[in-house]
């Protein structure tokens, strides 16, 4: 008896786990991104082989547009 609740509690959890991962990544490809981070190929990646879909860069757009990564005025 103690047994099967332990197996269901860990099924719930690893079930718990793949649906968070999964909404977690199809929440960040829709979300607005940094411009750093626009062409990130190891995002794109594992987001594809999670929710099996490509990131759709049409729904994108840029976050933070006058921060100091994309100011002109700070020399390097």
């Amino acid at each position: 008896m103690f047994g099967i609740l332990i197996a269901l509690f860990v099924m719930g959890w690893v079930a718990a786990a793949l649906i968070g991962t999964q909404a977690y990544f199809l929440g960040e490809q829709r979300k607005p991104i940094h411009e750093r981070n626009w062409a990130s190929n190891s995002f794109d990646q594992l987001a594809q082989s999670i929710t099996g879909k490509e990131t759709d860069y049409s729904d994108r757009e840029p976050a933070y547009r006058m921060d100091a990564y994309a100011s002109n005025a700070i020399s390097s």
